[in-house]
């Protein structure tokens, strides 16, 4: 885990920018920090950057960029895979002097070229520049766990794991793009990878499962090397789904305990990541150690499920109770740190969780990211659900039982409410952008933008899900879960996000995914004897959220006063309706998350903008 970044272009970037940049990205990579030039054969120039964190292979001998033949990798990620990769070429003949990843996956594309991608199992992004060739390129791993930036002017292209690297190479301020600023503050961060906005013009991702290859004059060569297979509902029993489910995930976690530092687990009282504590405390044999945000909110405590978990598992466990101390300074610094305005408040308690497992010496975090994505989730995973087995009378009735007794009365979202709400119309979505005419009004500025989604196949459920996980939910956790981590050179780990996994729930039916009122049935059932009973038949939905009042005190006149003073915010927001809702005691939960993206809004554009 690692950071990157790089140019290609007419001529040589200078070398205070080089120097410049090494040095920005030491957080991503505290261990080394190289650069490394090439005129290409036509009389281009590629620059390549790389700051390492030791994880794999600790020897110097495995810095980047990494040398094989004719050919250099900047590498960003892990390959899970690498031992069997390894054993494969080396049966074709292939010599290897280290014991690290990046030397397989260096190999790997030598001897397979771009092949090399399908066998491949892990998170990446890189640069792979061919001297012979002179083509550089870019690829990013299926899922976009990874980041990796773009930014072309006109001497060339610019790349990095961060936009503030593209910035520092380039020597300029990059203009920022309000108009996606005013889609974060209407539409919330579900709107956020609707497009390939990001919070800069001009600035863009390269996309998840693809690669681009500049060759020869400049010329750019876009392809996929992955895209979803449409879901297919192949008919499995629903304990054939059960099995498979434990098989793959199992496996999963095995490969993403290789590392040759220790690792922390991310712990809630939640399924999703207690099934990857409990997998490889039972099952892997492995000494977890746990780290929680202790939330002093009685909606998101899970204080009960989190104690009886240390209990039965025998696990080290470390609470981190919600730090409120210096939250505007702290707020701002990780603004700047992101590159971007921080998407929910989740993630602002979610940095205090890295900072304290970097304090404890970890160099890698695991998290339970996707779960809801592929396994059913969230509230309006319910509602979708009765559509599908709408057409099956008795399941349906039966279902429908189950959601008025165990669902509804936790539900929150009004639209939510309403049991037939998919049923009377599968394509209504006012639940998504919640209040998103009331916000839009708080704007100096038209701003409508009604909400999309992309069709993947399967029924309404399934389809849902994978635009939660392409498009809505999951890249923006995976943003804040990478920034977040590598401000504190730490690299994290979703071993829900793993190819055969995937690909294996597409072929669940719909009607295994919700029992008895219960989502992640299918899940939960496979986890049965691995995660103790009292965790898996634990009903109550949580996740870890706050209201902004938990973090700050509007009635301190100095607090109001720094949200209501003059900023390049209120060219945009109207201040006499922030200055309303911070004279109010008590906000919604919409309006508590539009508070917090303003306050985001306002210290992004003081950072950026100003």
């Amino acid at each position: 885990m690692c950071g990157i970044a790089g140019f290609v272009g007419r001529e040589p970037l200078a070398d205070g920018a080089l120097e410049r940049t090494l040095g920005l990205m030491r957080h991503r990579g505290p261990d080394d920090q190289t650069h490394r030039r090439f005129e290409t054969p036509d009389g281009r120039w590629v620059e390549l950057l790389h700051a390492r964190l030791t994880i794999i292979d600790l020897d110097p001998r495995s810095n980047q960029p990494f040398e094989l033949g004719e050919r250099f990798l900047a590498y960003n990620g892990e390959l899970y895979n690498y031992v069997e990769l390894r054993a494969e070429l080396e049966s074709l003949g292939v010599e290897f002097a280290t014991t690290s990843d990046t030397e397989v996956m260096l190999a790997a594309l030598a001897h397979h070229g771009w092949d090399a991608m399908d066998r491949s199992e892990g998170m990446w992004a890189f640069a792979m520049y061919d001297a012979a060739s002179g083509e550089l390129g870019l690829c990013r791993d299926r899922f976009g766990e990874k980041p990796l930036y773009l930014w072309r002017d006109g001497d060339g292209l610019y790349f990095g794991s961060e936009v503030k690297f593209i910035a520092s190479l380039a020597g300029r301020r990059l203009g920022v793009n309000h108009r996606h600023l005013h889609r974060y503050l209407v539409n919330g961060y579900k709107a956020l990878y609707k497009t390939s906005d990001t919070f800069f013009e001009g600035v863009e991702e390269l996309p998840p499962g693809s690669t681009l290859r500049i060759g020869e004059g400049g010329r750019e060569r876009r392809a996929a090397y992955w895209s979803p297979p449409e879901p297919d509902e192949e008919g499995i029993s629903y304990q054939e789904a059960v099995e498979g489910t434990r098989e793959r995930l199992i496996r999963s976690v095995e490969l993403r305990l290789r590392a040759d530092v220790p690792l922390a687990f991310c712990m809630s009282g939640g399924i999703d990541s207690l099934s990857l504590i409990s997998i490889a405390r039972r099952e892997l044999d492995y000494d977890v150690h746990g780290f929680t945000i202790v939330n002093s909110d009685e909606r998101y405590e899970e204080q009960e499920m989190v104690d009886h978990a240390v209990d039965r598992l025998k696990v080290r466990h470390t609470p981190i109770p919600v730090d409120t101390a210096d939250f505007l300074p702290r707020l701002r610094g990780l603004v700047r740190q992101h590159d971007a305005p921080v998407y929910t408040i989740t993630y602002y308690a979610h940095w205090l969780l890295m900072e304290s497992i970097a304090a404890s010496g970890y160099r890698i975090s695991v998290s339970g990211t996707a779960a809801d994505e592929l396994f059913s989730g969230y509230y309006d995973h319910h509602l979708a659900y009765l559509h599908d087995v709408h057409p099956q009378e008795d399941l349906y009735a039966r279902s429908l039982a189950s959601w008025r007794e165990h669902v509804e009365p936790t539900v929150r979202n009004p639209f939510l409410k309403d049991p037939s709400y998919f049923v009377d119309d599968a394509g209504r979505r006012e639940h998504v952008y919640l209040g998103a005419e009331q916000f839009a009004s708080n704007l100096k500025v038209a701003f409508d933008e009604g909400f999309t989604e992309r069709r993947y196949g399967g029924g309404l459920l399934r389809n849902r899900m994978l635009n939660e996980l392409f498009a809505e939910s999951v890249p923006v956790i995976l943003h804040e879960d990478d920034h977040n981590a590598m401000s504190f050179s730490i690299e994290n780990r979703s071993p829900f996000l793993d190819r055969a996994l995937f690909e294996y729930s597409l072929g669940i039916p719909t009607g295994h995914l919700v029992q008895r009122g219960m989502a992640k049935a299918v899940l939960r059932d496979s986890m049965r004897g691995i995660v103790p009973d009292k965790i898996l038949d634990n009903r109550r939905k949580v996740g870890f959220n706050a209201p902004i009042h938990s973090f700050l005190d509007v009635r301190d006149a100095e607090v109001r006063a720094q949200l209501l003073e003059p900023s390049p915010v209120f060219e945009h927001v109207k201040r006499d309706r922030i200055e309303a809702m911070l004279g109010r005691d008590w906000l919604p939960n919409s309006e508590s998350k539009f508070l917090f993206n303003f306050l985001n809004t306002k210290l992004f554009l003081e950072e950026f903008d100003a």
